[in-house]
């Protein structure tokens, strides 16, 4: 697929998806998301499989925010985009609940 290609919002939307899933491996990420709601894998495995994982995402957000207008970006400063993704960040590590573990090598023995 080429960025050339990209004329209007629906090709836009059908681009960037294409580039997210193909560049973060998102059916790995679903897969992962999956391990660690149904399974008992090590949630650290899991977390640093996620962060591999992750990775290229950041790259093509990264991307996004400083992309010119004309080529479908956001046209934002990469020190302003910087700020913009730690603010984000910040904001989710406060706001979403953290729970210890519920792993069973974690439970007292019946």
């Amino acid at each position: 697929m080429s960025a050339n290609t990209v004329t209007g919002p629906r090709e836009e939307l059908f681009y960037w998806i294409t580039i997210t899933f193909s560049q973060t491996l998102g059916a790995a990420l679903a897969l992962l998301a999956g391990l660690y709601a149904w399974t008992f894998v090590s949630r650290v495995r899991l977390f640093w499989a996620a962060f591999i994982l992750t990775r290229p995402l950041g790259a093509t957000v990264g991307d996004f925010f400083d992309k010119p207008l004309a080529k479908g970006g956001l046209d934002i400063s990469r020190p302003l985009a910087s700020l913009v993704l730690a603010a984000a960040i910040v904001a989710l590590i406060l706001l979403l609940p953290q729970r210890p573990c519920r792993h069973p090598a974690s439970r007292p023995a019946a």
